[in-house]
């Protein structure tokens, strides 16, 4: 019997870690050292839609509307293999995949990439993963996608193997009116991408005492993060947002992401909250600064970023949902 292959559309939006995931136990699972905590980010998002064609002999993989590199195109095959290998087929697809934000200037591109790609791939070869499945298929990926599949507030369980590694639901978009206020000072794409960097953690000195307090820090955040604790969450975010960027600086060979005005942002914070803002900083593998900041706060934030030289821009966004179709193919009557 000749089977039609419907195409299947996805949307996710990108995540930013209060808590980091950097470096692995296991790098081919994307097993991480350590659990970690973020928030994804409305409005910035990821469509993907994924089509099996039996006419196809290869898949064919499209990122903007550009076929995608070498290195991006293998990321995307490797994750279509193992949907092949759980359901049985080995029909090659066609990928087409939009950003509506800059990739790979550390505004998780990747995450909400293989959230939306997982979805969409799954579907279309006619699986119906739960949300915890589909966690751990899009952390195959790319670590942090795992995180973009729950909505809201998620919490990713580092585990030890494939089975009990994946992210779920701390608190919904819902329970807490934090905005992330997204300095963008480049939008240049990084020089060394986060999945070599997560090679390179184990080469920095201080690689150990950040892995072996990071669950003290994990659990600080989620009291924060339950009790609306403002104070409690920037002081632990900024912490680890450091402890991260220590590490990457004191790797073989060193990864600086920090320009000029990514220092002058981080400054621009530290007034902000001695004059009573509620405002604090977290920044991911890049050198643009996610500033979280409450909505009633927000105009001010916006306003004292927007004096600061260097940044390109601000980009604003509350917390968002879970990864989701965006149109299901009609059923046959």
């Amino acid at each position: 019997m000749h089977m039609e292959f419907q195409p299947i559309t996805a949307i996710a939006h990108p995540n930013i870690a209060f808590i980091k995931y950097w470096g692995n136990k296991d790098d081919v699972l994307r097993i991480p050292l350590n659990s970690s905590i973020s928030m994804n980010l409305d409005g910035l998002s990821t469509q993907t839609t994924v089509q099996f064609d039996k006419a196809l002999d290869d898949d064919e993989i499209f990122i903007n509307q550009m076929p995608a590199s070498d290195e991006a195109s293998k990321r995307v095959t490797d994750l279509l293999d193992i949907v092949r290998g759980v359901s049985g087929m080995v029909t090659a697809a066609k990928v087409n995949s939009q950003n509506n934000f800059p990739m790979g200037s550390g505004i998780a591109s990747s995450a909400s990439a293989f959230a939306a790609l997982s979805l969409a791939a799954s579907r279309a070869a006619g699986l119906c993963l739960d949300e915890v499945a589909l966690s751990r298929l899009a952390r195959r990926g790319s670590g942090s996608a795992c995180r973009s599949i729950p909505a809201g507030i998620v919490a990713w369980h580092a585990g030890t193997r494939d089975e009990d590694s994946f992210a779920e639901q701390l608190v919904p978009s819902g329970h807490w009116d934090l905005v992330d206020c997204l300095a963008v000072v480049s939008e240049n794409h990084k020089t060394v991408g986060s999945t070599d960097g997560h090679r390179l953690a184990s080469t920095s000195p201080l690689q150990g005492m950040r892995v072996t307090d990071s669950d003290r820090r994990y659990q600080r955040c989620r009291q924060a993060i339950l009790n609306k604790d403002f104070e409690l969450l920037a002081d632990v975010i900024e912490q680890d947002s450091n402890l991260m960027h220590s590490v990457m600086s004191t790797s073989k060979p060193e990864l600086i992401y920090w320009t000029e005005a990514t220092l002058n942002v981080i400054h621009m914070v530290s007034r902000m909250r001695k004059i009573g803002l509620e405002a604090a900083y977290t920044i991911d593998a890049g050198p643009n600064v996610h500033v979280i900041t409450l909505k009633e706060t927000l105009n001010v934030v916006e306003t004292q970023l927007a004096n600061i030289s260097g940044i390109l821009h601000t980009l604003s966004a509350p917390i968002g949902g879970g990864v989701r179709l965006v149109a299901l193919q009609a059923e046959p009557s």
